[in-house]
């Protein structure tokens, strides 16, 4: 079969138009092929855009049925999305209440017939979750069938800022109102001026202060309340406090109250307001800082009037007020003040100068006096300075942080102090070595000065006259003691007679314990009354023993009574007056005594003391001889007791280069009188240091062996033989006629022994040629 050239190229044609064809096809498939991937990717992409918003579409269909991701349902405290709106509302706290489902169904239902869009907010139960639901009805689009589309909003963060915002503008307008509340009844004028610089506000102080008579008359006739000063108003230097942005600070004067009153005027700018501005009333400061300023001129002249230096420094520890006095005490240079002197400079020319205490290392030293400023209470020190004049110096903080420093040279008060410490120590020494009782009455009546044998003569207790009583009181305690209460009176005649009268009296007296007193009032040239008091009960004993002696002792009675009496009233009544006189003459009464003549007085009066202590002595021998010595027995502890006696004689044991020791038991307690026990073991220990050489040794034993004290004083110096021993214990003996005394050694020993005894203890004395004594005291 034949094919016609024309069919060929027509077959050609259409072979070509279907490859053409199909290759256009096979395009365009991939070109939809690719499109469809695309929009696969975009809803994919957008889908999950839509999981990822801020809101979940709810899609809510005619018939009730639900469309919505996953997320809405744990929103609402699901664990997934139900099939019908009706289903939203869980149980246990899980989902939606049923009010809340009932009225999100009504609002759907509502937008499905009209269309009309809602908004709602509510919050599931349980779940701490705001949500915001805002309903329209769906675009076909989307859903054909008049389906309902409700967008869920989680603005939980944006309700609980809105509850912040709002609970902070609540407060503000409560703090607005306190404030304004506040300016109104602020004491001061306070007003606020516009941008225009024009009165906008005014409270009703300021009324008061121009006079106005309510605020709306202020600000509508612009009345200001300070004038124009130097060319400007106030309007227009709140203008210029409002260009600067700064505050503007100025003290003037301005009629308020219709009186001319010294104020401090502030404009405060207020950014984007106005300029808000308020004045104090100063004018009683400024009456004060006057006043300040008059009293320290005052007192700074005052201060330059002082012989004591005063300097006062400020917070800067720099000097801004010094006198004359601290000027020449530190040895300063003219000018220190005005050229502002610091305090560590100060001290730096008072050390070139030699005025300040010779230190180790003096910016140590210096720095700590800087902490001066920095005390809440005044320091004293004293400062010794090379040239032996001694500073006294008060540092005193001030309030400002300042200092005020206070120099006081005592040199010539401490030199005056120091004799009369020694004049007072030398008068106490005398009147207690006296054998006599003495006390010292002021012209108002109250004791003065005492020695120890005073209250010791009337019975008291040395405690008694610590108070320094009045007269009244002292006799009150003496009558106690009195054998005849009613004889008080008498002595308090002689004390009156003394002071006040100025005259001489005296007197004699018994007391209740059988000891009989002579007392004696002398007035002093000081003004005071010296009373004097001898216990002569040992001479009356003596005597009515004497007179019970049968006729063969009548002799040695009557010697050892002239004796008594001469020791009591030819002896020592010269030696009182002897001293009295001394005394008189060293206390300048009869003029001031050249210094050879105060010589004179100190060794009349060092002999009277001595030729006391003997007659004392003498007297004592006499009256244990006679079986009359008196004894008031106390409870003594031994170790202070003899550190007592030991204390007495220390400066003869120091002058004879000698060692003394005192060993015993701190707690052993006797019963003995003070006085004469005292005595006995001071003549033992007096004759231990007569007989010890320098470099010798003492020592002196307290102890208690069955049931008996024994004290033991012991030396290595240079003993006696046994002859000189006997001679020693004989001490005073009668003659042989019976009319004369044999004086064999001295006092001291028999004395001793016979004070002993009378207490009922025993004295052995035991002693070798140059092997040294020991006396051994036994007391019960």
């Amino acid at each position: 079969m034949e094919i016609s050239p024309v069919l060929l190229p027509i077959i050609g044609l259409m072979l070509a138009l279907w490859t053409v064809t199909a290759m256009w096809l096979m395009i365009k498939a991939s070109r939809d092929s690719q499109a469809s991937a695309a929009h696969k990717k975009v809803a994919r992409r957008l889908s999950r855009m839509v999981e990822e918003g801020p809101a979940i579409p709810l899609l809510v269909r005619v018939d009730g049925r639900i469309e919505a991701p996953d997320r809405f349902a744990r929103w609402i405290g699901l664990d997934k999305v139900p099939e019908y709106l009706s289903e939203l509302a869980g149980t246990d706290d899980r989902g939606l209440s049923e009010e809340q489902v009932e009225e999100l169904s009504t609002l759907v239902r509502r937008t499905q017939k009209s269309a009309k869009p809602f908004k709602l907010a509510l919050r599931p139960p349980g779940s701490r979750k705001s949500l915001a639901l805002r309903g329209a009805l769906a675009d076909p689009a989307v859903s054909p069938s008049g389906a309902a589309l409700i967008w869920v909003f989680d603005f939980t963060e944006t309700d609980d800022e809105l509850a912040r915002l709002g609970e902070e503008a609540a407060r503000a307008r409560d703090d607005f109102g306190a404030l304004v509340g506040l300016i109104e009844a602020a004491p001061m004028p306070m007003w606020f001026r516009g941008a225009d610089m024009q009165l906008r506000l005014v409270n009703k102080a300021y009324v008061e202060a121009v006079g106005a008579k309510s605020a709306d008359q202020v600000v509508a006739e612009q009345i200001e309340l300070v004038e124009k000063v130097g060319g400007r108003s106030a309007a227009q230097v709140a203008q210029q406090s409002a260009d600067r942005r700064q505050p503007i600070e100025r003290i003037l004067s301005a009629t308020i109250n219709n009186a001319r009153r010294t104020i401090r005027v502030t404009d405060l700018p207020l950014v984007g307001e106005g300029i808000a501005g308020y004045a104090v009333d100063i004018e009683e400061m400024e009456e004060q800082a006057r006043e300040f300023r008059a009293f320290r001129e005052a007192q700074r002249s005052m201060l330059d009037q002082l012989s004591i230096g005063v300097a006062q420094f400020d917070a800067q520890h720099r000097m801004t007020f010094a006198n004359q006095p601290f000027h020449r005490v530190f040895s300063l240079p003219p000018g220190v003040v005005n050229e502002r002197t610091t305090f560590e400079q100060m001290l730096m020319v008072a050390r070139e100068n030699g005025r300040i205490p010779e230190v180790r290392d003096f910016p140590a030293w210096r720095k700590e006096l800087g902490e001066w400023f920095q005390m809440d209470e005044p320091e004293e020190v004293a400062w010794p300075l090379p040239d032996s004049t001694h500073l006294r110096l008060v540092a005193q903080p001030l309030p400002d942080g300042g200092l005020v420093l206070i120099a006081e040279d005592q040199t010539e008060q401490l030199a005056l102090s120091a004799t009369r410490d020694t004049l007072l120590r030398t008068r106490t020494a005398t009147f207690d070595s006296l054998f006599e009782a003495l006390a010292v009455f002021a012209p108002d009546g109250h004791l003065e000065l005492w020695n120890r044998g005073f209250p010791v003569a009337w019975g008291l207790e040395g405690e008694e006259l610590d108070g320094h009583p009045q007269a009244e009181q002292l006799l009150e305690a003496i009558s106690k003691q009195l054998a005849d209460p009613k004889q008080i009176s008498e002595i308090g005649q002689t004390i009156r007679s003394a002071t006040l009268d100025r005259k001489n009296r005296r007197g004699r007296i018994a007391l209740a314990d059988g000891r009989t007193l002579d007392y004696a009032g002398v007035p002093l040239p000081d003004g005071n009354g010296l009373i004097t008091v001898l216990d002569v009960t040992a001479s009356q004993q003596a005597e009515e023993a004497l007179r019970e002696r049968n006729r063969a002792l009548e002799e040695a009675d009557a010697v050892m009574t002239r004796f008594l009496a001469n020791m009591s009233y030819e002896f020592r009544t010269p030696l009182t007056s002897i001293g009295g006189f001394a005394e008189l003459l060293s206390q300048g009464i009869a003029g001031d005594l050249s210094p050879q003549a105060k010589e004179y007085v100190q060794a009349i009066t060092m002999s009277v003391g001595k030729l006391t202590a003997q007659v004392e002595n003498v007297l004592d021998l006499s009256q244990s001889e006679a079986g009359l010595m008196p004894l008031r027995k106390s409870k003594l502890e031994m170790i202070p007791f003899i550190e007592q006696i030991v204390r007495k004689r220390e400066d003869r044991i120091v002058e004879g280069g000698l060692t003394l020791d005192v060993k015993g038991n701190a707690s052993n307690v006797i019963e003995a009188d003070r006085q004469q026990l005292q005595r006995a073991i001071g003549h033992l220990l007096d004759n231990a240091i007569a007989n010890t050489p320098r470099g010798g040794r003492i020592l002196i034993d307290i102890a208690k062996r069955r049931g008996q004290n024994r004290i033991v004083i012991s030396d290595n110096g240079q003993g006696m033989s046994q002859h000189e021993l006997a001679r020693a214990l004989e001490g005073i003996r009668m003659s042989a006629d019976g009319k004369g005394i044999e004086r064999r050694q001295g006092l001291g020993i028999p004395l001793a022994r016979q004070l002993v005894e009378a207490h009922g203890g025993a004295l052995d004395i035991q002693s070798r040629k140059n092997a040294g004594t020991t006396a051994t005291i036994t007391l019960p």
